[in-house]
């Protein structure tokens, strides 16, 4: 974005300008390297591109969605993410976020098209409906797939924010009635990175937009379309509760003592097993929670046509595993047998390797911060 004299601003001059100081600066550079899966010593590459790259231009559009997925990103644990990744106030394009407004908002989209045709990144938050001619969703007199067109042509990359952009989500539940379709499934010529989530995590959202700044390539994709470091794991195998699971011992209901005492809630319905995503390691609002640590089943929402996969709350079947899954309830009744005098150890181990694996990735950015603030004092 160029301020009024034409002045192109680096992420650091912006943060700067927002009344950030150095080591703020810093500090930032440490926690979204740690969220990026980055060892210490790409500390200094990540905050050098920062501070000498000028701000990525972007485009975001809002289709069929709830706004959720900008709900997430402004509500990161980090306060700069917002500030001086989209900025808040003058960002390039974006009907929720902007300060602008009609007219004015539109020419201020094309004028970034025009202006940075081949540099800037499109986001898209929501569906796109293609029934009815696209009727469903319009903007300044024009659907919603001739918005999606126009911008797509002349981005550098996509980035499907949320499970709307992604697979449809709840608009694309059968039967479908507006046609939502996702956006890989209309562009064909263009980079997109696919970030499903009902919303994407906050944290994830701003790294992959740090990855693309900092090595100016796409991160590791899986084959479908997903970066790696936050999509390579199942919810399952990060999870808290997943000893339980190991040893067989299951809740019954949401409100009984197995429960109130942790025990797995795959027989409840939990998609935790089949369902790739950060939520158990990065957790939500700043790292307090996640829905199975709050006491509710994973629902999936990560994962395409979750709201067609069958009942929230029926139990999966055949879930690849330890061995034991076919059948729950045997192998519980089995657990409590004979496996009993091994449990408790069993599950200390077990809970000592997740925790570590939860917490690497946020410990590693609170010692940056740490260290960074004892060089501060020397």
């Amino acid at each position: 974005m160029a301020s009024k004299d034409g002045h192109r601003e680096t992420y650091y001059e912006s943060a700067i300008r927002k009344g950030y100081n150095r080591r703020d600066f810093m500090k930032f550079a440490a926690f979204i390297s740690a969220y990026m899966g980055l060892e210490n010593s790409m500390i200094g590459q990540v905050a050098n591109s920062l501070q000498t790259k000028h701000r990525l231009p972007i485009i975001w559009e809002h289709y069929q969605e709830c706004t959720c997925c900008s709900e997430s990103f402004i509500r990161s644990d980090h306060p700069m993410v917002a500030d001086i990744i989209l900025d808040t106030v003058s960002l390039d394009y974006s009907e929720t976020l902007m300060a602008a407004s009609g007219h004015q908002a539109e020419a201020a989209k094309h004028d970034t098209m025009e202006k940075y045709h081949g540099e800037y990144i499109l986001c898209v938050e929501g569906s796109v409906p293609m029934g009815a001619n696209g009727v469903y969703c319009t903007i300044a007199g024009k659907t919603a797939l001739d918005h999606l067109k126009e911008a797509a042509e002349g981005a550098k990359a996509i980035i499907a924010w949320g499970s709307c952009a992604t697979n449809g989500c709840v608009q694309g539940a059968k039967p479908n009635p507006t046609g939502a379709t996702p956006i890989h499934k209309i562009i064909k010529n263009k980079p997109i990175i696919q970030m499903p989530g009902c919303p994407p995590i906050g944290e994830a959202m701003a790294a992959l937009i740090v990855h693309y700044v900092t090595f100016e390539r796409l991160p590791e994709l899986d084959r479908s379309g997903r970066p790696k470091a936050f999509y390579g794991k199942r919810v399952h195998d990060t999870c808290y509760r997943r000893p339980y699971f190991d040893a067989g011992l299951f809740a019954e209901s949401f409100d009984d003592v197995n429960a109130k005492e942790g025990y797995c809630l795959y027989k409840l319905g939990c998609r935790g097993p089949s369902t790739y995503n950060a939520c158990a390691s990065m957790k939500w609002n700043n790292g307090i929670s996640f829905p199975i640590e709050s006491g509710h089943g994973c629902i999936g929402c990560s994962e395409a046509n979750f709201w067609d996969n069958g009942p929230f709350y029926k139990r999966m079947t055949n879930v690849p595993g330890f061995g034991i899954e076919s059948s729950a309830d045997k192998v519980g009744k089995i657990a409590t047998g004979v496996v009993a005098a091994g449990l408790t150890a069993h599950s200390i181990v077990a809970n000592v390797s997740k925790y570590k694996e939860l917490k690497g990735r946020y410990s590693r950015g609170k010692i940056n911060e740490e260290n960074l603030d004892k060089n501060e004092e020397k």
